[in-house]
């Protein structure tokens, strides 16, 4: 199941809490919570942080520090538009691109990321109500003075922007018609809307041509890869670019798409027929596409830009083990450009006309910055510094690289953050086991505040990147697919084996938490392994994968029958009867604390319930947090701070540390 926000913009709407879900919303089998059960829910209540500079520093401080979200240039250059959850809630604000004061312009939306308006007139945002991923669209001025609603949210329309054309008018992908699956549409400023392609399953809207002719379309193909489409705005027909063998399914959308100013052709990653991500264009007159640069490392975040548009200088990062790593490139002259040196971690790009190019950075000890760059005239000026809340950034850890053999021979990788001074062998400190979602996620090196609370307190954190993992290679990220889904639980146990035996944690004092598909993969090795790990911590996971298949949101089912298998065959259901957590609860012997947003479309906040009630029916302490006005994850400041110092004094009293705050 792809357990990422799929649009382009989400945000919050409504701050009421709803404690049970609307009637008629069903999307994700969401039909509201069991409150019958008891559970623990946000008090409002006041938060203490200690004073700054102590230590070890309470959570709230790891949580509050920050800095900007997603960020892009006005066309002109000359203002970032940016999300910023320093309210408590993401909001959109401005400042200047020379540097200067940022300005908040909206209000209680929680927004997400902002587009600009082709000619920079407007900012465009997508917001849906308490996460439930069914948003409306709007355009709001930059003074902030002036905001039109152009397409209200729809009950049942799941929306995924794909991108502006110079005219104004934009591409979307949209459940509208009522059949539970993406189609392509059209929209305008005016509110008007019209439907171009009807899918069978779930196609997503990409990118516009600058002169407006075309829209590059994909169609997912599993959780790791997809197939790529040419769509003809006028004649709405679509011609083929990739669609290969399911088999040799392959990801496009490594990269983003970047259009030639003249829309002669397009660049894009992809890795067809190679293991990693590869710089390739598309040449839209002859139909086909030649690789220009690749590696061993997936190429990610194109960014094509370039005095007066011309698109002289190409810019991208590459995905080192979890790290980032700047490249630059002369188009003309076929030229590497040198690139300015950043904080380590992750980085997002966006450039215009002029060649300037603004990086947003996050890592393991940089929450959020904001850099103006021109590595043409190796220039690089930090404009928004991070907001550490009062923590040494010099006390932050950087995670290390590992890999282990497991016990099939596949390598499998990971990220390890050890605390200062940790001990080895008998002296080797406790670990928490992060798992990510998706299953195709991956562990980066980004700033990671729960990691970084955790490591302080004496407790090493690991976050693995078992099979199924994306960043680490094409077939790597096949490897759990379907009848393999098991072989990924077992890594958990292999890396844990493998850590202790060298040194490096106390394999007897392991806890392993994750949210979403790594909420499922929590409940599974709990079950599948009992008496490898201490306790669990599992968020809006998995727990019954027939029921989570059979109401997955169209978000979800156009990657699911490939990932999964279709869960309206016989063998499939057959499979996961067997095979899912709730059919081996009680083998589940340790505490696992549980959670879950009631206004979740993606997974049912049932799976959750039913396995509280089942461990608890067995003897088995399993307390819950039950959040009223969350969707899939926690958006929200006030929710956070409540879930995670619940999260944090659960963990460190089951691994035996000193008494929790």
């Amino acid at each position: 199941m792809i357990r990422s926000i799929l649009l382009a913009a989400t945000a919050l709407s409504l701050s009421s809490a709803a404690y049970a879900q609307d009637a008629e919303e069903t999307f994700g089998g969401a039909k509201g919570a069991d409150l019958s059960i008891e559970a623990m829910e946000p008090d409002g209540g006041a938060v203490t942080l200690g004073r700054a500079g102590e230590y070890p520093a309470d959570i709230a401080r790891y949580l509050l520090a920050g800095g900007p979200g997603s960020a892009n240039l006005s066309p002109d250059g000359e203002t970032i538009a940016f999300s910023w959850d320093i309210t408590g809630q993401s909001e959109l604000w401005v400042m200047p691109a020379s540097g200067g004061v940022p300005r908040q312009v909206t209000f209680e939306t929680g927004v997400g990321a902002p587009v600009w308006t082709p000619d920079g007139s407007a900012l465009f945002y997508s917001a849906d109500r308490d996460g439930n991923e069914q948003p409306g669209y709007f355009v709001l001025t930059p003074d902030g003075m002036s905001e039109t609603e152009i397409l209200p949210a729809a009950r049942g329309d799941f929306r995924i922007f794909g991108g502006f054309a110079e005219d104004g008018s934009f591409i979307y992908a949209s459940t509208a018609r009522g059949a539970g699956v993406f189609d392509i549409y059209r929209g305008t400023m005016d509110g008007a809307s019209e439907l171009l392609v009807e899918s069978e399953l779930g196609l997503a809207a990409r990118s516009i041509s600058p002169d407006g002719k075309y829209a590059i379309v994909t169609e997912a193909v599993g959780e790791d890869a997809d197939n790529l489409y040419l769509l003809d705005l006028e004649t709405k027909e679509m011609t083929t670019i990739s669609k290969p063998p399911v088999e040799d399914r392959a990801s496009h959308t490594l990269g983003g798409f970047e259009w030639w100013p003249n829309s002669r052709g397009f660049y894009f990653s992809t890795n067809l027929g190679r293991e990693y991500g590869a710089l390739s264009f598309y040449d839209v007159e002859s139909g086909s596409f030649e690789m220009v640069f690749g590696s061993d490392r997936d190429v990610e975040n194109l960014e094509l830009c370039g005095a007066g548009g011309g698109g002289s200088t190409l810019y991208w990062t590459e995905n080192d083990d979890g790290f980032d790593r700047l490249r630059g490139w002369q188009v003309v002259e076929k030229r590497p450009i040198a690139m300015p040196e950043m904080p380590e971690g992750t980085y997002a790009l966006d450039c215009e006309a002029e060649g300037d190019l603004l990086i947003r950075v996050s890592g393991w000890q940089t929450p959020g910055e904001l850099w103006m760059t021109n590595p043409v005239a190796g220039t690089a000026e930090k404009l928004f510094a991070a907001n550490y809340a009062g923590l040494d950034p010099e006390r932050l850890i950087r995670p290390q690289v590992v890999r282990y053999p497991a016990r099939d021979g596949v390598e499998l990788q990971g990220l390890l953050y050890l605390p200062e001074g940790a001990g080895t062998g008998d002296d080797a400190p406790p670990v928490v086991f992060s798992v990510h979602g998706g299953p195709s996620g991956q562990s980066q090196a980004s700033f990671d505040p729960i990691a970084q609370y955790h490591v302080a307190r004496g407790v090493a954190v690991f976050e693995p990147n078992v099979r199924g993992s994306t960043g680490l290679g094409r077939t790597y990220a096949t490897l759990d697919d379907r009848e393999n889904r098991l072989n990924s639980i077992s890594d958990l146990v292999d890396l844990k084996n493998a850590l202790a035996a060298d040194g490096l944690i106390d394999g007897g004092r392991a806890a392993v938490m994750g949210g979403s598909y790594g909420g499922y993969a929590v409940n599974a090795v709990l079950a599948e392994y009992p008496g490898e790990f201490a306790a669990g911590v599992s968020l809006f996971g998995v727990a019954d994968w027939i029921t989570a298949l059979e109401v997955a949101s169209p978000a979800l089912k156009a990657s699911d029958r490939i990932e999964y298998g279709d869960i309206t065959e016989d063998r499939w259901r057959e499979f996961y009867r067997v095979n899912s957590p709730i059919r081996k609860a009680d083998q589940i012997r340790v505490p696992v604390l549980y959670s879950h947003g009631v206004m979740d479309p993606r997974i049912d906040i049932y799976e959750t319930e039913v396995m509280v009630k089942t461990l608890r029916e067995n003897g088995v302490e399993a307390p819950f947090v039950r959040i009223p006005d969350e969707g899939h994850g926690w958006r929200k400041l006030s929710n956070q701070l409540f879930y995670y110092r619940k999260q944090a004094e659960f963990i460190e009293e089951q691994l035996g540390l000193a008494e929790a705050e």
